[in-house]
């Protein structure tokens, strides 16, 4: 079967303990970032799309064969307003305000206004992304943005979405809730990623705009069971169960609006070998025909790479998997790390073959 394709990863964010997280060298991070990488691949997933974060030295040691891991489509730094999706910086009792600043982390650029938002996405569009991830509301990880926010007007977004357009590429967009969706979907964003409180006027606007969704169902499984564990933030564990239980219903909605959906994880530090599960919990709501379908055509199709990636003819990318078992019968030999893939090409290069 062709390589499986994962369109929503945090590869460098490499711990759930997020404070901790901020005082990491990157040295430190990018040796744990390989070793995810590398999991990924013995996984089967032969391409990702980086969800924000992800250096782009990593991708190029990826691509020269230094770091034994997927095709990366990486977005580079995450745009977020203040007090936003992605806004790590605990609240100041003097804060340093300049309209023309734009603060920048590993993970993110706070840019607030139309013009700091252009330029946010040409820095990173600059730096080599291949696409723009824009917060256009509320989320579960970072402190001061509920999951019902609205972040970012459409002025903001759209600004992303024309700089993107100019390098011949696109935004997409973390949402939640109808109006956050709905905002990021008139301003041109080409997928919505989690999507878990969408409604039906939601999903339908996005099938009209030809919009997908990014469902990343694994993820919240993985921080209720794991996260106070890995002291994940205890704002954030008390956030998650706004969303817990929502992604099921989301993704039913949007597939009957006529909603592309995706196949994506968003798995966050020592939950990141979760990875495979999102199948099985995918097909408590679609046919593991669909499933995979989402996995490769859907997200191929998404990545503008239809014609090289998530099918096997001559002149695509020679991406594919030999597996031990039909995931077409059972979702379960694609489960755990690998065990069931005998063999793993990826780019024409044979990552495992344990038929030698």
């Amino acid at each position: 079967m062709p390589g499986l394709i994962d369109a929503h990863v945090h590869p460098s964010i490499t711990t759930l303990d997020l404070a901790a997280m901020v005082h990491r060298q990157a040295s430190w991070v990018a040796i744990e970032t390989k070793f995810i990488l590398e999991g990924m691949l013995r996984r089967g997933f032969t391409t990702i799309r980086d969800a924000g974060g992800l250096d782009a030295g990593i991708a190029v040691a990826t691509e020269r064969g230094l770091i034994r891991g997927p095709r990366i489509f990486r977005s580079g730094r995450v745009l977020s307003q203040t007090g936003g999706h992605g806004d790590l910086e605990p609240v100041s009792g003097h804060p340093a305000l300049c309209a023309c600043s734009i603060r920048t982390s590993a993970l993110s650029h706070i840019a607030d206004g139309v013009d700091a938002v252009r330029r946010a996405a040409r820095e990173e569009l600059k730096g080599g992304a291949h696409q723009i991830k824009i917060m256009a509301g509320g989320g579960v990880a970072t402190p001061s943005d509920p999951i019902d926010m609205v972040q970012y007007t459409e002025a903001e977004i759209r600004a992303a979405v024309e700089e993107a357009q100019a390098r011949r590429t696109y935004a997409f967009a973390h949402a939640y809730i109808p109006e956050s969706i709905a905002r990021a979907v008139r301003a041109g964003v080409r997928s919505i990623e989690h999507g878990n409180l969408i409604d039906d006027a939601a999903a339908r606007l996005m099938a009209e705009h030809g919009c997908y969704l990014v469902p990343t169902l694994v993820t919240y499984d993985q921080i209720a069971q794991f996260g106070k564990t890995h002291k994940f933030p205890e704002a954030s564990l008390r956030k998650l169960q706004d969303v817990l239980h929502a992604g099921a219903g989301a993704i039913d909605k949007a597939l009957r609006a006529g909603v592309k959906v995706g196949f994506g994880t968003d798995l966050l530090g020592e939950t990141h070998s979760a990875q495979s599960k999102e199948f099985a919990l995918r097909a408590q709501i679609q046919s593991n025909a669909d499933v995979l379908r989402s996995a490769t055509i859907v997200n191929a199709d998404l990545l503008r790479q239809s014609d090289r990636l998530g099918l096997l003819k001559p002149g695509a990318f020679a991406d594919f998997l030999l597996v031990n078992g039909d995931p077409v019968e059972d979702l379960g030999v694609l489960s755990g790390q690998g065990e069931r893939l005998d063999v793993i090409v990826r780019g024409g290069i044979i990552f495992k073959n344990a038929l030698q």
